[in-house]
């Protein structure tokens, strides 16, 4: 909008016409910062949290997906089946796995309708393959794209660090399980994990066990223990 002042300046003098050139920004920058300081008093919530006038480019997408039919019996039945089986939270847990699920046979679908010798099929379709075998959702031997659609939910919940933690015998329980990694006793090699839905690459599975400085592997004891022991000094 202030370009090509000249021509709506008919001045001989260059000097004048850059005097008002800058009486122009200056009034422009009056007019927004008036106007942005009469929309924040207006509406102060908008403004709470904003440091800096921008955009905002963080990319916030829902991980689940609700079913269509809400009320559908068998559906609901075999989800409260896994969520007891595997010890989920709450049905989201259930629904994220669906969702990771049904984006990996979509891809397996699309590269499929792709012919055999395809660049795209070959580069995308190994590493994607590779990746399953990694996470021991497949095994070495099934090397095609046929056998993801075969996946199912029980297989990601199989590889869950909560569901490992309870068959390696770690915990009493499947809930125990949860607790404890909540909880920040267990580790995966030398890093500690609390996220119960934390998948367990193959290479990684004999390296799950009680953190280092967990009072349950001879480390320092929690705070009731620590009370009860300064108690029972005491007296």
């Amino acid at each position: 909008q202030l370009m090509h002042l000249h021509e709506f300046f008919f001045f001989n003098d260059t000097a004048t016409t850059e005097i008002y050139t800058e009486q122009i920004v200056g009034s422009v920058r009056c007019v927004q910062e008036t106007g942005i300081n009469a929309e924040y008093m207006g509406n102060k919530k908008k403004f709470e949290g904003i440091k800096y006038m921008g955009k905002h480019y963080r990319n916030q997408s829902k991980v689940y997906k609700t079913p269509k039919r809400p009320f559908e019996k068998e559906r609901l039945d075999n989800e409260l089946q896994v969520i007891g089986k595997y010890g989920l939270k709450n049905k989201r847990e259930v629904w994220r796995v669906q969702l990771t699920l049904a984006k990996m046979r979509k891809a397996a679908r699309t590269l499929l309708t792709l012919p055999e010798k395809d660049p795209r099929r070959l580069f995308e379709g190994a590493a994607l393959l590779k990746r399953l075998v990694r996470y021991g959702l497949l095994s070495e031997t099934e090397t095609k794209l046929d056998y993801i659609l075969g996946l199912t939910v029980q297989k990601f919940m199989e590889r869950r660090l909560q569901t490992k933690v309870y068959k390696n015998q770690i915990a009493k329980s499947i809930h125990h399980a949860r607790v404890l990694i909540r909880q920040r006793h267990i580790r995966v090699g030398r890093q500690i994990v609390n996220v119960p839905s934390f998948m367990v690459r193959v290479n990684s599975e004999k390296q799950i066990d009680f953190a280092i400085n967990s009072s349950l592997a001879g480390g320092r004891p929690g705070r009731t223990k620590r009370k009860t022991l300064k108690n029972k000094g005491g007296e």
